[in-house]
C-alpha cells in the first residue's frame, strides 16, 4: 500500500501574505485615498503624486453619484497601491492635527471668555499667564461685554462679547492651546 503525503509538508515556505491580508490593506489604502479625497487640492500637491491618480482625486471630488464614487474609489485604492503611502498617511495626519489644535484653540478661548466675564480673579489669571496684552484694552472689552451681558436680551449687540472673543483668541497663541488653561 501507497502512503498518502501531502502535497505540502510545510507552511513556512509562503511568502506572501495571506488572501484576506492583502484585502485588509487594499481595504486600508482605499480608505487612506478617502482621507487624501478630504484634503484641499492645495494640500496634495507636495506629495509629488503621480499625475494619473491626481485627476482620479479630481474625478472622484465631482462624482456625486453613490455607485460611481464608489467604483472610483476603487479604483483610486488600485492607484495608491503602486506608491508609497507614508508621505500620505502623514500629510492627512498632520491636517486632522491642526484641524483639532485649531478647535482645542477655540474652546480654550470661548472658555478665557466665559471665566473673564464671570471674576476679576480670572482677569488677572489671564494677564499672568499673558503679559504682553494691552491691559487697558482687555479691561474695557471686558466692561463693556459684562455692561451688554447686563442688558435685556432684546437689547444686547454682542459686539462687545465677539470683540472680547477676538482679543482672546489674538492674544492665545497657537502653541499654548495645547497646553490648555489649567482650568476645565
Amino acid at each position: 500500500m501507497q502512503e498518502h503525503t501531502p502535497e505540502f509538508e510545510d507552511d513556512d515556505d509562503f511568502d506572501r501574505p495571506s488572501k484576506s491580508q492583502m484585502k485588509r490593506d487594499m481595504t486600508a489604502l482605499q480608505k487612506l485615498g478617502e482621507e487624501l479625497l478630504e484634503l484641499p487640492e492645495s494640500r496634495w500637491e507636495p506629495l509629488a503624486l503621480p499625475e494619473i491618480l491626481y485627476d482620479a482625486l479630481k474625478a472622484a471630488k465631482k462624482i456625486t453619484n453613490f455607485e460611481g464614487r464608489r467604483r472610483q474609489m476603487q479604483y483610486i485604492g488600485k492607484l495608491m497601491r503602486k506608491i508609497d503611502p507614508e508621505p500620505v498617511r502623514e500629510a492627512v495626519a498632520a491636517f486632522k492635527l491642526g484641524h483639532a489644535q485649531d478647535s482645542l484653540r477655540l474652546h480654550q478661548s470661548e472658555r478665557w471668555r466665559e471665566r473673564l466675564l464671570a471674576s476679576d480673579d480670572a482677569l488677572q489669571e489671564f494677564l499672568a499667564d499673558h503679559a504682553d496684552v494691552d491691559i487697558q484694552q482687555l479691561r474695557n472689552l471686558v466692561r463693556a461685554a459684562r455692561k451688554d451681558a447686563a442688558n435685556v436680551p432684546e437689547k444686547r449687540s454682542g459686539r462687545a462679547f465677539r470683540e472680547l472673543f477676538q482679543f482672546i483668541k489674538a492674544a492665545t497663541p497657537a502653541d499654548d492651546a495645547d497646553a490648555g488653561d489649567g482650568h476645565a
